[in-house]
């Protein structure tokens, strides 16, 4: 259970970051994020603290 909520998390930030970097270059459309750069940055951030997050308990069971 200690390895899954870190990694599921992580998965989490992952699929919202990689959402929110597509809206923010205008790749997907029908928000108010829509073509907004600030939320391509905010989503890269996003992106890799998920990134982060779901690789610390791999790497650190090693």
């Amino acid at each position: 259970m200690r390895i899954w909520l870190p990694i599921g998390l992580g998965a989490l930030l992952i699929l919202m970051g990689g959402t929110w970097t597509l809206q923010g270059l205008g790749y997907v459309g029908g928000s108010f994020m829509s073509g907004a750069k600030e939320w391509f940055w905010i989503g890269l951030a996003t992106l890799a603290v998920g990134l982060v997050l779901a690789a610390m308990p791999l790497l650190r069971r090693r």
